[in-house]
């Protein structure tokens, strides 16, 4: 792969290693210039102006609906824009779940998930009386089909896991575990965060009945992201906020909202946030995902190669699909391991990285946790080693 740095102003701004894209990514010229655009040419608000600037911003911002609807293979009424993969993964949840789910039903979720796809089953089947049951991962942290079909049962209403998790960086295997969900009349809820800037999704072919995802993971603004639901389940759906541009009519007593999507994007939605969003999808496509596999992949195994004979360093993940090491130097805290890093000018996360199931699961206080984009090279590897080795060797001096 080309490199890729001169795309992206903050690595030609300052020397830094960024090695924290599960957490967010950085932003390209293309998505910055996007976002001014609208801001310089057209920074107006969408559907209520009948004059140009407004038709030319309601334009862009339908046509990037239209883009990421195209980047997963939904249609067009399928794609809500929400604040980010939290607040889709929420709106599921709450509305969808409010509506469908009843005492004893059963919520299938694993310890592999990310706070957001979590917490919000959690409460809600203490409110309706449901329960959740947990698949059980595999030595390695993994779910399995065999684990899955465990836990699989006539009462499961809900079937809620990550596509790959934002820890141990492994891919689910969604596809045949939600046609196993569906012979049970279960419905399956999809974090795909971690996924989509790195895997190429059709929903279709997956047959999943929602799936969420950020911008800011993927080359994208903060504060946007989608929720894929299928538009049969979307149209039973109640809207969680009211107020402009999602109602047809309002009386005094009563009033009915518009279809889907725009019955759940309520008040002025953020509309420089999705065009931008839909400018990151082209410079993914423009680079290929067959490309930026290859160049995670070779990243990811000349760094799990070099921290495997680094004496004291404990590797969590070592066969995970995806570009994320999970790691720890043995007896030391993570946050004090991490200012060694940021002294080397290298960004990358130290904590439980908002899965404490998980981290509880593998019986640490927190880890280590590396992530590799377009935007890194073998220098980075290099300098990342070799940060790792001058921690190794201090704390050991001083007795760790």
């Amino acid at each position: 792969m080309q490199n890729r740095k001169k795309d992206f102003p903050i690595l030609n701004k300052q020397s830094l290693v960024y090695l924290d894209t599960a957490a967010s990514s950085l932003t390209p010229n293309a998505v910055i210039d996007k976002l001014n655009e609208y801001y310089n040419e057209y920074p107006v608000n969408v559907h209520r102006g009948v004059y140009k600037l407004s038709y030319r911003a309601t334009e862009a911002y339908q046509d990037a609906r239209q883009t990421i609807a195209d980047f997963i293979s939904a249609s067009f009424e399928e794609v809500i824009f929400t604040r980010g993969a939290s607040s889709a993964l929420n709106l599921v949840a709450l509305s969808y779940g409010e509506k469908v789910l009843k005492s004893g039903d059963e919520v299938i979720v694993s310890e592999l998930e990310h706070h957001s796809h979590v917490l919000p089953w959690q409460q809600l089947a203490k409110r309706k009386g449901a329960k959740l049951i947990y698949v059980p991962l595999s030595k390695a942290g993994r779910i399995t089909v065999d684990a899955f079909k465990q836990v699989l049962t006539d009462r499961t209403k809900i079937v809620a896991l990550t596509y790959v998790s934002n820890v141990m960086g492994y891919e689910t295997p969604i596809k045949e575990i939600t046609r196993l969900a569906h012979q049970k009349n279960a419905i399956v809820s999809v974090d795909a965060a971690q996924a989509a800037p790195h895997r190429a999704i059709d929903v279709n072919d997956l047959d999943c009945d929602f799936l969420a995802f950020s911008a800011h993971k993927m080359f994208g603004p903060t504060g946007v992201g989608v929720l894929y639901g299928k538009k049969r389940l979307l149209d039973i759906m109640d809207p969680l906020e009211f107020g402009g541009d999602m109602n047809d009519n309002v009386d005094k007593f009563d009033g009915d909202w518009k279809d889907t999507p725009y019955k759940f994007e309520t008040g002025t939605p953020p509309i420089a946030e999705a065009i931008g969003f839909a400018e990151a999808v082209r410079y993914i496509k423009k680079i290929g995902f067959k490309a930026i596999i290859a160049h995670e992949n070779t990243l990811r195994q000349k760094a799990v190669d070099a921290l495997s004979n680094i004496k004291g360093v404990t590797i969590y993940n070592p066969t995970a699909e995806t570009g994320i090491i999970n790691f720890n130097l043995d007896d030391v805290h993570p946050h004090d391991v991490v200012s060694f890093f940021d002294e080397d000018h290298i960004a990358l996360r130290a904590g439980h990285h908002c899965a404490q199931l998980l981290i509880k699961w593998l019986n640490v206080p927190a880890t280590l946790r590396a992530s590799f984009y377009v935007y890194n090279d073998e220098a980075d590897i290099d300098t990342f080693i070799d940060s790792v080795k001058r921690a190794r060797t201090f704390f050991s001096d001083i007795g760790f």
